[in-house]
């Protein structure tokens, strides 16, 4: 096995594996493509403050992976198995967010810096710990409602205890 430490990711035999640093590109072409419509490799230096070589780098990785589609110089897709993962990402995302925002009250913006650094190098089984926690802790079981995590309405109702309310 031989670690890539400027892509961090881990190749073995010719083939690689989506490290969380890989994820975070995934996430932000979805982001960008539902924002704008259409993602370039410019779009996602500028996002992530990194250069347009190291972009070329990581969207191989992810064509390589079948969650992209990308031609040199042209729009970049996402595949349904791209915004698959692109959405667990995000959704890993909202645990660490809520746990940090909505539970231990760190003020928003420092929760969602926060956030995105914690994210970047937690495991995913401390990750499920969390879900857990913030689950049996927010009694989201509990609620009356079609409760959505990535719902501002919803982790509201929760926060506030509002059992009877429908979102």
């Amino acid at each position: 096995m031989i670690y890539d430490s400027k892509m961090l990711t881990v190749v073995n035999k010719g083939e690689t594996m989506i490290t969380k640093t890989t994820k975070e590109y995934l996430k932000t072409i979805y982001v960008l493509y539902k924002q704008n419509g259409s993602v370039r490799v410019t779009d996602i230096a500028s996002k992530m403050n990194c250069s347009k070589p190291n972009v070329t780098k990581q969207l191989n990785i992810l064509v390589k992976n079948n969650l992209i589609e990308y031609e040199s110089y042209g729009d970049i897709k996402i595949t349904s198995q791209g915004e698959k993962e692109a959405r667990k990402t995000l959704a890993d995302y909202d645990i660490v967010y809520i746990l940090l925002h909505d539970i231990i009250g760190v003020n928003e913006s420092d929760a969602r810096i926060d956030a995105s650094k914690i994210n970047s190098v937690i495991s995913d089984k401390t990750l499920s710990k969390i879900a857990n926690y913030i689950y049996e802790e927010l009694e989201l079981d509990k609620l009356n409602c079609n409760f959505n995590i990535r719902n501002e309405e919803c982790r509201k109702c929760a926060i506030n205890k509002e059992r009877n309310k429908v979102c």
